[in-house]
């Protein structure tokens, strides 16, 4: 093994910076400041929908929650039945489709984006497909135009999730304004981080009001059409109109003071991705493709992550890469995005068996991938080290 200094590289690291903190202080500073969700989390959804492109924003407490209500939405709106998902993805995308009592519909992925195979999408959908939730993995794009515009022929709706995925985009469009809903995630080691959070985003003024009310315990008294609002009231007589609860829903509100953490976040936002992607194409750029898979589709790509995957099997040198890793410091996760094969996890296992075994592509990056820390200030010169000691392990 090389004898190269330690690399100390972590996953993330000074993304919620001192300007932050400070905008939190002097928000803290005011003569009783509201704390819970108020002023700036309104400002925050809309300076958020400004920038992603789409009509509505509902701010939540976490990308999590923002799965669970979307998933819940679709019910309502659409009717119980199946939901077309990733087997590369975060456990919430998942558990919100077993939470709320759809059926999950999992296809393999295409090793290109990491994402969803489209054409295995197309080839699932039924009667019974009330939506496809598709992951934008790690920073690809995972979507064409021709996908998108055929299941709008098929009126199917896409959810989104680019939690992992802030400013990636599909021929010029972001993503997340792509589909008929789409989540973010803030967490900690995200593009924008608010310490914990998420949101929810549409162009679809019905379901915005559904997931103002599934925000907040399903109360009517949070739909902003005064019309609708005032139908439930005629509606149910014997309720007071301030406790008219439409849904069995949760309190999924956040706070004023992660919003402002947003709010300080959000200006720069694009320029911290562009960082990110030219550290991306330094690093697919540098690694010996005879080893490693390099031809990932960056095109529109916005990656928090660089991801790290073998060409071919090959268990002697998957353990030599993270011991090398090790090693050096530098901190990963195997299997990339929530672990590999979501199917392989207990708790589908329980109910679907071994049905992990039908999915040879995410099966390969589950044993032979992982990801590695991109972040804006990640020192250049890092790169071209780590890719040197990469290719040097035999």
């Amino acid at each position: 093994m090389s004898q190269i200094a330690s690399l100390d590289w972590p996953l993330m690291a000074n993304n919620i910076t001192r300007a932050d903190l400070d905008a939190v202080i002097a928000f803290l500073q005011q003569d009783d400041p509201i704390l819970t969700q108020s002023k700036n989390v309104i400002a925050f959804e809309e300076e958020w929908s400004k920038w992603a492109g789409v009509k509505y924003s509902i701010f939540v407490n976490s990308g999590s929650s923002a799965n669970t209500m979307t998933i819940a939405a679709i019910k309502h709106a659409y009717g119980q039945g199946e939901i077309i998902v990733p087997t590369l993805t975060w456990v919430s995308d998942i558990a919100a489709t077993l939470h709320t009592g759809m059926e999950p519909v999992f296809v393999d992925i295409d090793p290109r984006t990491l994402g969803m195979d489209l054409d295995q999408v197309l080839e699932k959908i039924t009667p019974r497909t009330k939506a496809v939730f598709l992951t934008h993995i790690l920073g690809y794009n995972a979507l064409t135009e021709d996908f998108v515009k055929e299941l709008q022929r098929r009126n199917i709706p896409l959810i989104e999730d680019v939690c992992e995925s802030h400013g990636a985009t599909c021929n010029g469009k972001r993503l997340g304004s792509l589909g008929t809903i789409s989540n973010f995630s803030f967490y900690y080691a995200h593009h924008l981080s608010t310490i914990e959070g998420g949101m929810v985003c549409t162009n679809d003024a019905e379901l915005y009001e559904i997931f103002r009310m599934l925000r907040s315990h399903g109360m009517t008294r949070e739909i902003k059409n005064e019309q609708h609002k005032q139908q439930f009231a005629t509606d149910y007589p014997d309720l007071n109109p301030d406790f008219i609860f439409a849904y069995p829903a949760w309190n999924f509100r956040n706070t004023e003071i992660n919003a402002v953490i947003g709010r300080s976040q959000l200006p720069r936002l694009d320029a911290n991705n562009e960082k990110r992607r030219a550290n991306l194409r330094a690093f697919l750029a540098g690694l010996d493709e005879t080893k490693f898979f390099t031809d990932f589709e960056q095109e529109g790509s916005s990656n928090y992550a660089f991801t790290l995957v073998l060409k071919n099997p090959d268990d002697t040198l998957r353990d030599k890469v993270e011991s090398t890793l090790r090693a050096h410091k530098v901190e990963f996760r195997r299997g990339t995005s929530g672990g590999g094969n979501q199917l392989r996890q207990p708790y589908l296992r329980r109910i679907l068996g071994d049905a992990y075994k039908d999915f040879p592509k995410v099966n390969h990056v589950h044993f032979y991938g992982w990801y590695i820390g991109n972040y804006p200030d990640l020192d250049p010169s890092k790169i071209g080290k780590l890719t040197g000691l990469l290719n040097s392990i035999s």
